[in-house]
C-alpha cells in the first residue's frame, strides 16, 4: 500500500460529476486517478485573497478539509475551474448551480470570507431563479442536546453576503516568513504544505505537482500511515 494512504485506496468506482451531470467510470492508475478530483467548492486561492490570509494555521487546515468545501467531480471541470468564484465559473450543469452557489455561501459564512461585487452580482443571479434554496444541512452546527436529534428542518434561504472588495490587512511583523502568493504556490516537500495547512493538494490545484504525488494517484502530500 502506498504511503500516506492509512491502508485504504480507491481502486475503481462510478461518479455522476454533479458539475456536469455526466458518468465517470473511475479506475485508478497514473494516467486515470485525474478523471475524479475532490474540488474545494470555494477554491483555496479564492479562500486566501477573500479573507482566509486571517486564519490562523489550524483554521487553515479545518477549511482545507471540510467536508462542507469538499466536492467529488470529474477532473476536466474542476481544472477548467481553476481558483474561479461565481463571477468567473459556474458548473456547466444549470439544475446544479443553485446548490453550488448556496454551498458557496455557506462555506464563506462559516469562516468569514468576502466576495466582491461581481461575484455577489453573479450569486444574486443565479439565486434569483430558485430563492427557495436552502442552505446545506450540515452548513448549521447543532446545540448540544440531552434530548435525540429530531430531523433536519429546511434550512431557510441563503442570503448573498454583502460584497467587500479585498483589503490588504495591517501589516504585523511575522514569525515565520509570509506564504507565496497564491498563484505561486510551491512547496518543495510536503512537510511545507502541511505547515500552510493546505495538504492533501490535488491536481489541478494551487501548491498541487506530480513532485509531490508518489503513488501518481493525482493526490499528494496525503496524510501520514
Amino acid at each position: 500500500m502506498a504511503p500516506g494512504t492509512q491502508g485504504c485506496k480507491v481502486l475503481s468506482g462510478d461518479l455522476t460529476s454533479p458539475f456536469t451531470g455526466e458518468h465517470v467510470d473511475f479506475v485508478s492508475g497514473v494516467q486515470t486517478s485525474a478523471d475524479v478530483q475532490i474540488d474545494h467548492v470555494v477554491a483555496l486561492s479564492d479562500a486566501w485573497q477573500k479573507g482566509a490570509q486571517n486564519l490562523d494555521a489550524d483554521q487553515r487546515t479545518e477549511f482545507a478539509n471540510d467536508p462542507l468545501n469538499l466536492l467529488a467531480v470529474d477532473g476536466p471541470s474542476n481544472s477548467a475551474k481553476g481558483d474561479g468564484d461565481a463571477a468567473t465559473w459556474l458548473p456547466p450543469a444549470t439544475d446544479f448551480r443553485c446548490e453550488y452557489v448556496a454551498r458557496q455561501i455557506a462555506v464563506k459564512h462559516r469562516y468569514e470570507l468576502w466576495v466582491t461585487d461581481a461575484e455577489k452580482n453573479a450569486m444574486d443571479r443565479v439565486l434569483g431563479k430558485c430563492p427557495d434554496q436552502p442552505l446545506p444541512v450540515d452548513s448549521v452546527v447543532p446545540e448540544p442536546s440531552d434530548t435525540p436529534a429530531a430531523p433536519p428542518s429546511p434550512q431557510p434561504a441563503p442570503r448573498v453576503p454583502e460584497a467587500v472588495e479585498p483589503v490588504a490587512p495591517a501589516p504585523e511583523a511575522p514569525e515565520a516568513p509570509a506564504p507565496p502568493a497564491p498563484a505561486d504556490l510551491y512547496f518543495s516537500k510536503c512537510a511545507e504544505a502541511r505547515a500552510a495547512g493546505l495538504a492533501p493538494l490535488y491536481a489541478g490545484q494551487p501548491g498541487y505537482r506530480a513532485g509531490l504525488d508518489g503513488d501518481g494517484d493525482g493526490v499528494a502530500c496525503e496524510p501520514r500511515r
